[in-house]
């Protein structure tokens, strides 16, 4: 069975999540408009599968040196989340369009800071030649799938942001921290996704 398949029916076979979806709605009000966007989550079709992530310059406004999926704004010019994903994982990292198998997308992620993130998963090539963008990706690397899902690998941290008290999740690989956003998204995908973990 090809992994496209695997996952497919991994998310199928458990359409109600066996954990509690989260996101951090609870720091904005109600009324408050969101800014769509979307991230690819990139799973390279291996043996053992990778997830491609990257890391942020650490000079930019926004989240600098954070680690994230390819993504951004959905921009008017783009047909849906999936596009979106698609032309921002090419702008990065310069992973062709056509090359990613998509699967579909998984639960919406609202960020504190404003953002409303369709995260589209799918599979892509082994070892593609990627280019990060230096603008936007100072770095990349790939994570095995299991561990990224392992829920003893994925941390609940607390921490005050703007006067409150903030719960996040947080991932260590290696030298590298997945948190935040990022490891938020990670977590809903994993409360999705039954998958073999080491």
């Amino acid at each position: 069975m090809s992994l496209h398949s695997r996952l497919s029916r991994a998310l199928d076979d458990n359409i109600s999540a066996r954990g509690t979806i989260r996101d951090e709605r609870h720091f904005f009000e109600a009324a408050q408009q969101l800014t769509p966007a979307a991230v690819l989550i990139p799973i390279t079709d291996r043996t053992e599968p990778g997830v491609i992530l990257t890391q942020r310059p650490s000079n930019m406004r926004s989240h600098p040196g954070q680690v994230a999926f390819p993504g951004g704004k959905i921009d008017p010019e783009d047909a849906d989340a999936m596009a979106a994903a698609l032309r921002e994982a090419d702008e990065e990292l310069a992973i062709p369009g056509d090359s990613v198998d998509i699967i579909g997308t998984v639960d919406e992620y609202y960020s504190g800071s404003g953002f409303a993130i369709t995260p589209v998963l799918g599979v892509v090539p082994p070892d593609l030649p990627l280019k990060p963008n230096p603008a936007e990706v100072e770095d990349w690397f790939e994570v095995p799938l299991g561990f990224i899902l392992d829920p003893q690998n994925l941390m609940e941290r607390s921490a005050m942001w703007q006067g409150r008290k903030r719960q996040y999740y947080e991932i260590l690989w290696q030298d590298r921290r997945i948190w935040g956003v990022t490891a938020g998204i990670i977590h809903n995908l994993a409360a999705r996704l039954e998958w073999p973990h080491d």
